[in-house]
């Protein structure tokens, strides 16, 4: 009897006991945890009722106008149109009790790890990259970051000049800076 009792006392302690290997690394579930922040930044902000349900609507109507990666994110939990999944509760009921978002996407990790292998793409300098040497596909991910097209492009160096165009509208410092080479 002693010896089952110590074998539960150990298998609770073990179980309260808050594991390394479901903690994130740093790095780990990017998008989740910096999405998550600044969405649960914008809800104090504006003064958003901390209800799971108010939360949730909030999330859905977020994700209405989130592009790339966060797109991505918030199809996995289910906040877009599309999606095939549903498990915003799983993001507005923690939140309602204002858990860490590490905490929120730890869990979120655990239902779908996919969510945690969203990464943003590396932001080039336009300041200091040489258009030139980039690939067709990034000049055009620059103009789609950007909400442009180039219609009519055909050439690398096509894209390039719409590039420097709108330039001086969309990376002002980036164009001045380029102006001093």
């Amino acid at each position: 009897m002693m010896l089952y009792l110590s074998s539960l006392y150990v298998a609770v302690t073990l179980a309260l006991v808050p594991s390394s290997i479901d903690a994130l690394k740093d790095g780990d579930c990017e998008v989740c945890v910096s999405f998550l922040g600044r969405f649960y930044q914008s809800l104090k902000d504006n003064d958003v009722k901390f209800s799971s349900a108010e939360i949730e609507k909030a999330f859905i109507k977020t994700c209405k106008d989130a592009k790339g990666k966060e797109n991505r994110l918030c199809y996995y939990i289910g906040a877009t149109s599309d999606a095939a999944t549903k498990i915003v509760n799983e993001v507005s009921k923690p939140l309602s009790h204002h858990v860490p978002v590490v905490k929120i996407c730890e869990k979120l990790k655990k239902k779908d790890s996919q969510i945690c292998e969203l990464k943003y793409e590396k932001e080039l300098d336009l300041s200091t990259v040489e258009l030139k040497t980039l690939k067709v596909k990034e000049l055009k991910k620059i103009l789609e970051h950007w909400d442009e097209t180039c219609k009519g492009c055909v050439e690398k160096n096509d894209f390039i000049r719409k590039i420097e165009e709108l330039m001086p509208k969309y990376a002002p410092n980036a164009a001045k800076a380029r102006t001093e080479f």
